[in-house]
């Protein structure tokens, strides 16, 4: 719990003590609840309280890991652990807006979706398509390049962000990812299960790209994969602009070409 807060002349504030003692509360009953972006909240109101007090120092320090760890948490999934929508969409921003992720390498996002999940769900059940999806972050999550990240993108959905990836590496990246997906020990969970899915690669290099339109093409590009017959990684071939399949599905089915965003 909260140790005395101190005045500015170094006696015991009590007023301040009891402000720090409440938001540290708050924060821990927001915490046990997994509402991690709210105690978040809490815990960074009770380190401005404390910022700059003689005698603090101990209370802050331990104030701020909390802080750190609530932060985050905030930005994390409570399902499958991986990042969430919101640190998705600020995380794309920073990056598309560093001149490090521009010029020829520049940054690619999949948008990664799982084949049929309705299917899984209405047989199995929502717990047991719950654990199918830790298990498919799990695999997304093993094969990334330094500095890339998952993120949840909604339901069923997930996003793979690398930055200073081109896109021949980031096709690499995801066709390995979908294979493993294949080729994962499904029968585990049940014998007749089977779990594939479907991914768009989209690159960007322009300085001014915004997140909108590169996870839009990324958007377009799985849905190619999805109307080609599922189970593939749908990418734009940047020198001609048609789209392809990559791995063994590129030479064995036809292509749906969709139109390119932007």
């Amino acid at each position: 719990m909260v140790r005395a807060a101190v005045a500015d002349d170094g006696t015991a504030n009590p007023a301040t003590a009891s402000a720090v003692a409440e938001h540290t509360s708050a924060a821990e009953d927001l915490a046990a609840d997994g509402r991690w972006e709210d105690a978040y909240h809490h815990l960074r109101a009770a380190v401005r309280i404390l910022h700059g007090r003689p005698g603090a120092a101990d209370e802050l320090d331990r104030l701020r890991r909390e802080h750190a760890e609530a932060r985050e948490q905030s930005r994390r999934d409570s399902l499958t652990s991986t990042y969430n929508r919101r640190y998705l969409d600020e995380r794309l921003v920073a990056l598309l807006d560093d001149p490090a992720c521009r010029g020829t390498v520049g940054v690619c996002v999949a948008l990664v979706d799982v084949d049929h999940f309705k299917q899984v769900n209405d047989t199995y059940g929502h717990r047991f398509g719950d654990r199918v999806l830790q298990r498919i972050v799990g695999e997304l999550g093993s094969g990334l390049p330094d500095g890339a990240f998952c993120a949840r993108y909604g339901g069923e959905e997930f996003a793979l962000v690398m930055p200073g990836c081109d896109l021949t590496a980031a096709v690499r990246t995801c066709e390995a990812a979908r294979t493993r997906i294949d080729h994962h020990p499904w029968p585990e969970l049940d014998e007749h299960l089977r779990v594939t899915v479907s991914i768009g690669v989209a690159h960007s290099t322009a300085p001014r790209t915004d997140v909108e339109r590169l996870v839009g093409e990324a958007d377009s590009l799985l849905y190619a994969a999805k109307n080609s017959g599922r189970n593939a990684v749908a990418f734009r071939d940047e020198r001609a602009g048609h789209v392809r399949l990559a791995g063994p599905a590129g030479r064995r089915r036809a292509i749906a070409q969709p139109m390119k965003t932007g």
